[in-house]
């Protein structure tokens, strides 16, 4: 398979045109992968355009592709949002990374009340920056049209708000429904938000709150799994539900 790099902004190119990759992207292409002219790449614009080429000039600081195919990829009708808690260490970026690997459309960071981590001020700003950071190279791995996007992390208020019309699938190890029994129709337009809670779990208090506005609580087999491989195991369930897979 032919290594796929993402350039902003690009998804206007037609076929001979020239599109570059410059600073940190085109240093990777040339000095950590090391492309060479004549060799055949991909280039995305990260928003559903998907360009084949091939490499016509390499340096460090700029790397030049003349496009030989151009698709447009549709965004799914049925989106799935990773509500994914804050959580200590690495474990909630691990989630992200993985998810978006997996197919989530949209990651949403969550300061749930049992969240050990707390994004206030510049942290918060800072940790969005990352994620993006992080949806940005797993999908770029992944050879996926679409980077997900990183939403501004929200309470659990908040978070009620931007679910309002969308289906809530909260992960509960106690509950009774599976999340393999869930159906989806991929052709609908609809939200999916899949919740996931913090290393400490969702509290009584949001739980109450979730279902008093809709929410379904679900489960993953029979054990519990941490809070950094609930998320990415659940939406590879709902990527078989919706037909992705």
């Amino acid at each position: 398979m032919a290594l796929h790099f993402l350039v902003d902004g690009c998804g206007g190119a037609a076929v001979g045109d020239t599109v570059s990759l410059s600073g940190p992207e085109a240093k990777h292409a040339a000095v950590v992968r090391r492309v060479r002219v004549g060799e055949s790449v991909t280039v995305g614009d990260g928003g559903g355009v998907w360009f084949e080429g091939t490499v016509a000039d390499v340096s460090a600081s700029r790397v030049d592709v003349t496009i030989t195919a151009r698709t447009a990829a549709e965004a799914p009708a049925a989106r799935l949002v990773l509500v994914q808690a804050l959580a200590k260490g690495d474990r909630d970026e691990l989630a992200v990374q993985a998810s978006c690997e997996l197919g989530v459309d949209e990651v949403v960071p969550w300061q749930a009340s049992r969240s050990v981590s707390r994004w206030e001020g510049a942290k918060a700003v800072k940790g969005r920056e990352r994620w993006a950071t992080i949806v940005r190279e797993a999908a770029k791995q992944a050879h996926r049209a679409w980077v997900p996007s990183v939403s501004e992390p929200v309470t659990s208020k908040q978070l009620l708000a931007r679910a309002e019309g969308a289906r809530m699938l909260v992960l509960d190890p106690t509950a009774t429904a599976r999340l393999s029994e869930v159906r989806a129709d991929a052709g609908a337009e609809q939200e999916l938000l899949l919740i996931v809670g913090p290393e400490g779990g969702i509290s009584p208090e949001e739980f109450e709150r979730f279902e008093a506005a809709g929410a379904e609580r679900v489960r993953l087999g029979d054990t519990v799994l941490r809070t950094s491989t609930a998320g990415p195991a659940a939406i590879a369930v709902l990527s078989v539900a919706l037909g992705r897979w």
